[in-house]
């Protein structure tokens, strides 16, 4: 509706201004003098605009022949030009424009023979200047308009592009922490749930506390699930439903993002031995998030995947960086690296560091890597 409205404004100028253009030409010796026929002809090439959009090509070619008519009529001089003005700009600025541009050429090869004619001047004489001028300019326009919505719709494109590998990057990094809070978490149950199996009958307190390790650990996977969940479903956080709400749609806080402190913990409850080298210092988040989830999914692979009876982590804090050691004597890797070995390498890789793991001398695995910090 507003293009409709705005094609039916533009005829309207270009038939106003084509009338007073024709009604205040000059009209010289040998020339008619403008009558309802020449006031048609100008009319009727503000009309074809209407179909400027659709066919620009057909909508010049039919304006300029009622242009050619009104000159070979005799009529004053270049009155109803308007209308060709904007017929030039619609085929500069048209998507589809090679038959539109031929028109154009043509068009203006025959104004210029017409008026050399007339005139009897030659092709470069200063008084064919005025008119070539302007209809040049018009294609001008058109081309200079159409470079621009071009580069806007690249532009728009491009950020399209660029919203879609954020979200792409986005759900890569929540896969990635559904992952390894999974794997975790099913390591701990598994190695805790034994050692109650274990001790149930001869040290009923100590499978309590193996117990609570489960839930605690149960109740950890499922808050950060919970929040992993909540983003994917509608970009916001979950509330907790273990948590106090006072008002409707109130939204607790996203679980902190892990840390190094949070390695002792760790190893307490898969049965690992943590060791770190160097003097301690806090490093940026992001270094101990992905420094925290690496060491994670590589016990969480020992337990599960490698029947390691033995786990040894290390840290070791330089002055560039922190590097990384989780080494097992396990059977090893059973197969190609799965999901967790890439993913742990990519938030290495992610930060500028590295990560390689593989069969360690001697037996079972090992994973290392650096961190820059």
């Amino acid at each position: 509706m507003r293009r409709w409205m705005t094609d039916t404004g533009i005829v309207v100028v270009a038939g106003a201004v084509t009338v007073y253009r024709i009604a205040v030409a000059a009209v010289e010796a040998g020339d008619r003098a403008p009558d309802g026929w020449a006031y048609a002809l100008g009319l009727a090439m503000a009309l074809v605009l209407l179909a400027r959009r659709r066919w620009p090509a057909a909508t010049l070619a039919t304006a300029g022949a009622l242009f050619l008519a009104y000159h070979v009529s005799r009529y004053p001089g270049g009155a109803p030009a308007a209308p060709l003005w904007v017929a030039l700009y619609s085929v500069a600025v048209a998507p589809r424009r090679r038959a539109g541009l031929l028109v154009a050429a043509i068009f203006i090869l025959l104004d210029l023979q017409g008026r050399m004619l007339v005139e009897s001047v030659g092709p470069l004489d200063a008084t064919l200047d005025s008119s070539t001028v302007v209809f040049v300019a018009a294609l001008l326009l058109g081309e200079a308009v159409r470079g621009r919505r071009i580069r806007l719709e690249l532009l728009s494109a491009e950020r399209d592009r660029a919203a879609e590998r954020r979200v792409t990057e986005e759900r890569i990094r929540i896969a990635r922490e559904l992952h390894d809070v999974t794997a975790h978490t099913l390591a701990v149950v598994g190695v805790q749930a034994g050692v109650a199996a274990e001790v149930l009958e001869d040290d009923p307190v100590q499978a309590r506390a193996a117990l609570d390790v489960v839930r605690q650990a149960s109740r950890e996977a499922m808050a950060e699930l919970r929040a992993a969940v909540g983003v994917l479903r509608d970009g916001r956080r979950d509330p907790d439903p273990g948590g106090p709400h006072d008002e409707p749609g109130e939204f607790s806080p996203a679980p902190p993002a892990p840390a190094l402190d949070r390695l002792p913990a760790l190893a307490a409850a898969t049965g690992a031995v943590l060791r770190c080298d160097g003097e301690r210092r806090p490093l940026p988040r992001a270094v101990e998030a992905s420094a925290y989830r690496i060491v994670q999914e590589a016990v969480a692979n020992a337990v599960r995947h490698a029947d390691a009876d033995r786990i040894e982590v290390r840290l070791g804090y330089r002055p560039d960086g922190l590097t990384l050691s989780v080494r097992d004597n396990g059977r090893g890797a059973p197969g190609p690296p799965g999901n967790g070995l890439r993913g742990m390498t990519e938030r290495a890789v992610g930060l500028g560091g590295w990560l390689r793991a593989g069969p360690a001398h001697g037996g079972g695995f090992h994973v290392e890597g650096w961190l820059p910090g």
